[in-house]
């Protein structure tokens, strides 16, 4: 049986079970509210811990780093779901279905409290008064009204709350998660420069010129009569000129026209975080009792 002293070392430990295989990990543990022993275990299963199954504590052992608790894995996570309320308490009926479910008597483990109950008023008067009230809302808080077993805190706080109880201190702490938000570097994608040839038609108006034949006829003058008369006065002659025309001719050359290079620059924007965290809340119980109560051991059914 795991002992309070033990608890710390309980939560948010692995979880295996008699076979040796890993149901999850412990979250939190549930006191009986009459005997103030550790009842219940709940274990985050399912893939990224989504699920959270009950397991009864008291036949579980503390094996080195681990809890090892007589279930399968396989019955440990088809174990029924149970709510739990805000005063983290499970209700007599989810409860009873979870021992049906894991096979074990209800009525013997209501008289094993109520014996237990019996034998802390009857220690004596040094502990009488502790016992009989502790005891009385463990009845009312276990099997009235209100439910059956007391949620306690997470990994840390349980010996923290059990200083408390042993110094008699009149307050507890409260407790609350904080959120840090941060950043972190990675990579986001990959540019680079790539060359690569491409062909593009290019047009160009260039003026060209070329020869063409023109007749022209002079009239007789003194100035050429003699080059006139010089030849025979009737004959066959041919007079032959070499024409000459203009073409385009395209010539390439490679010339640098400019240097292309990466940087990076940042930018910053503002993004909205999101989150949940945690915090407790502490409020204020009042039972009474009547003298045939006080009188039977603080024994009562029921909540005020």
């Amino acid at each position: 049986m795991i002992t309070r002293e033990e608890i710390a070392n309980v939560l948010d430990q692995p979880v295996y079970d008699g076979d040796g295989n890993k149901i999850g990990d412990a979250k939190h543990v549930f006191f009986d509210d009459m005997t103030g022993r550790p009842e219940w275990v709940s274990v985050k299963t399912g893939m990224f811990g989504s699920t959270e199954s009950f397991v009864p504590i008291r036949d579980a052992a503390l094996v080195q780093d681990h809890l090892e608790v007589p279930y399968g894995k396989d019955q440990v996570k088809g174990a029924p779901s149970v709510d739990v309320d805000a005063g983290g308490h499970l209700s007599e009926t989810e409860e009873h279905r979870l021992y049906d479910y894991y096979g074990i008597n209800w009525d013997s483990v209501l008289s094993e409290a109520e014996r237990t109950d019996d034998d802390r008023f009857a220690a004596g008067p040094g502990t009488a008064g502790a016992a009989g009230a502790a005891g009385a809302a463990g009845v009312a808080g276990t099997r009235g009204e209100a439910g059956g077993k007391d949620l306690r805190g997470t990994a840390g706080r349980q010996d923290a709350m059990e200083r408390e109880a042993m110094r008699g201190d009149q307050a507890m702490t409260r407790s609350e998660e904080q959120m840090h938000i941060g950043v972190e570097r990675h990579e986001s994608g990959r540019a680079r420069l790539r060359k690569y040839v491409v062909t593009e038609e290019v047009q160009q108006t260039v003026p060209v010129t070329h020869e063409e034949v023109r007749v022209v006829r002079e009239p007789i003058t003194d100035a050429n009569r003699d080059e006139a008369m010089a030849g025979p006065e009737i004959s066959e002659a041919e007079h032959e000129v070499t024409l000459h025309a203009e073409r385009p001719v395209v010539e390439t050359e490679t010339v640098p026209v400019e240097r292309v290079r990466m940087t990076t620059e940042e930018l910053t924007e503002n993004e909205t975080v999101r989150g949940q965290v945690r915090k407790e809340r502490i409020e204020a119980e009042t039972e009474s009792f009547t003298e045939d109560e006080m009188r039977q051991g603080g024994k009562r059914r029921g909540r005020e």
